[in-house]
């Protein structure tokens, strides 16, 4: 029989591509499901592109049995918050229904192994002398983003407990960078998180950056966020496979580094590699932001065989700031196809 292929739904998106490329890497047989909404087909560089949605139980079948897949990797999502808020059931058709569907085609199909990108909205605002967020801490999503996700992550628990599926659920924390070799990155139309968005304005993609709240108690009041690497994020996805191929038990996980940067640091932090000031211009609060959101880590270490490599915001950053320089210049010598 041939080798055992892993399926990555949203492969062709900002997490999901980095994750097909590590997978590539070490000779994993991957096919890649992106409907292309958001995601880029040049951003696939490894295994099959098939076009199409997570939704679409008729394809998914086929897709799986035709490829030999025993492992899927879910990134499929819409990941907007404030449009989560405004379009609510926008989020919980393609989040949450869709996940429903591949979700039963997966019992169908007798996947093996699931790992399920979610995300730490689903701890809502933590009380503001909780520390670190651990798994154990109780849901309270608030927005239909972080909710779509909790649900998913029900469900695939259920599932889990009913059959002979595995998973590992993996809730992101901030996630920032670029494909260090320089091959891929951030690429998302409209994106809105930081660090994207202060390198979009050194490079002149963007006239200026705005601060959401300086009245935090934080130490200089403005939000702190753990912000992890896309790489070091993508290779959590590699040992999650790892442990579960080793007869892991399903888990939950959160994936960060531990520790937070104030957005006043991660700007200042992107002046200094950028060598110029940034237009930074001030606003109110938005609403549901809370003061701090910081990754307990323990639980992940404890459980994967997982190092991160670019647990450093210069870096994070020095990536970010070069694939916008790599994006400009794309732009720059195909000005009709940007």
């Amino acid at each position: 029989m041939s080798k055992k292929a892993i399926l990555v739904t949203g492969g062709a998106g900002y997490i999901g591509s980095h994750v097909v490329k590590l997978l590539g890497e070490r000779g994993e047989t991957v096919v890649v499901l992106d409907d292309l909404s958001t995601g880029n087909a040049d951003a696939v560089l490894y295994g099959e592109l098939v076009v199409g949605k997570t939704g679409d139980m008729e394809l998914v079948s086929k897709v799986i049995a035709e490829h030999n897949i025993d492992t899927v990797m879910h990134f499929a999502a819409h990941t907007i918050v404030p449009e989560s808020v405004e379009n609510p059931l926008k989020y919980y058709a393609n989040n949450t229904c869709s996940t429903r569907n591949l979700l039963q085609v997966c019992q169908e199909q007798n996947i093996k192994h699931f790992i399920f990108s979610s995300t730490a909205a689903t701890y809502g605002v933590p009380e503001a002398d909780i520390g670190a967020c651990h798994e154990e801490l109780a849901t309270a999503p608030i927005n239909a983003y972080g909710m779509s996700k909790l649900m998913s992550e029900a469900m695939l628990r259920d599932l889990s407990a009913a059959s002979d599926l595995t998973h590992v659920v993996l809730r992101y924390f901030n996630v920032a960078g670029s494909d260090p070799d320089g091959r891929i990155g951030q690429s998302t139309p409209e994106a809105t998180l930081l660090i994207k968005v202060a390198a979009e304005v050194a490079v002149g993609k963007r006239e200026q950056l705005y601060v959401f709240g300086t009245d935090y108690p934080t130490d200089d009041g403005t939000g702190v966020r753990d912000y992890i690497h896309v790489t070091d994020l993508g290779n959590a996805h590699l040992a999650a496979l790892d442990y579960l191929r080793n007869n892991g038990k399903s888990t939950l996980l959160n994936c960060g580094y531990g520790h937070g940067f104030s957005v006043k640091q991660v700007i200042d932090a992107v002046e200094r590699v950028h060598g110029e000031p940034l237009k930074v211009i001030e606003k109110p609060r938005r609403a549901g932001d809370p003061p701090s959101l910081v990754a307990a880590v323990d639980k992940i270490h404890q459980t994967l065989d997982w190092t991160p490599e670019f647990d450093n915001l210069d870096t994070i950053v020095k990536t970010s700031l070069d694939w916008e320089h790599t994006l400009k210049k794309r732009r720059h010598n195909n000005p009709e196809g940007s």
